[in-house]
Parts: C-alpha cells; sequence; structure tokens
C-alpha cells in the first residue's frame, strides 16, 4: 500500500505565501509524474502543477508566476511554493502522485488534502 501525507496548509492573508510538501511512503518502486490540484467549496478539482521524474513542469494558467513546484526523488517527495496568494487560491489542496508498484504496474495515488485559506 502507498500513501501520501501533505502538509504545509493554514491561513494567510492574500499577498502571503506557503510552502505545501507531500510525502509518499509503502510499497514504491519509483514515481512517475506527481503534481497538485485543488478543489474550492462548489467547484470540480482542479489542476494546479504537475512536474515529472526528469522536471518537466505544467501549471494552471491561474498559478503561473506564482506558484513553483518542485520534487526530491530521493525523499518521494513534492513541493508547491505558493506566492502573491490571492483569495481566489482558497480551496483544499490534494498530492497526486503516479506510482510505480511492481514491474509492470503504476497506480495513482491521492492524499487526504490540506485546506489553504486566503483572507482578503
Amino acid at each position: 500500500q502507498v500513501q501520501l501525507v501533505e502538509s504545509g496548509g493554514g491561513l494567510v492573508q492574500a499577498g502571503g505565501s506557503l510552502r505545501l510538501s507531500c510525502a509518499a511512503s509503502g510499497r514504491i518502486f519509483s514515481i512517475g509524474a506527481m503534481g497538485w490540484y485543488r478543489q474550492a467549496p462548489g467547484k470540480q478539482r482542479e489542476l494546479v502543477a504537475t512536474i515529472t521524474y526528469g522536471g518537466v513542469i505544467n501549471y494552471a494558467d491561474s498559478v503561473k508566476g506564482r506558484f513553483t513546484i518542485s520534487r526530491d526523488n530521493a525523499k518521494n517527495a513534492v513541493y508547491l511554493q505558493t506566492n502573491s496568494l490571492k483569495p481566489e487560491d482558497t480551496a483544499v489542496y490534494y498530492c497526486k502522485a503516479n506510482v510505480r508498484v511492481s514491474i509492470l504496474e503504476f497506480r495513482d495515488y491521492w492524499g487526504q488534502g490540506t485546506q489553504v485559506t486566503v483572507s482578503s
């Protein structure tokens, strides 16, 4: 079994910053793409940023220039540095990892989510 544990959420004023962390543990051969998604109340979950094992990065247009995704392959961890936060960034942020669980099989796993609340 594989577990993803997020941390780093909280309450911050507009213009502030938070650093989210996510670490994967368990039966892991390797991890392919990792990413951050978010879900605001009454809205669908949306992509925030993804990063491949080799470091290819993709951002949602709404966070480009403000958020930075990074990963540490040795620690099976992914991070999201969020700067210049806006009230519309308020959401539960979820970590996702595409984990190789055997020679032939990859599976997607999700973390439990961490709340980010930005006050105006």
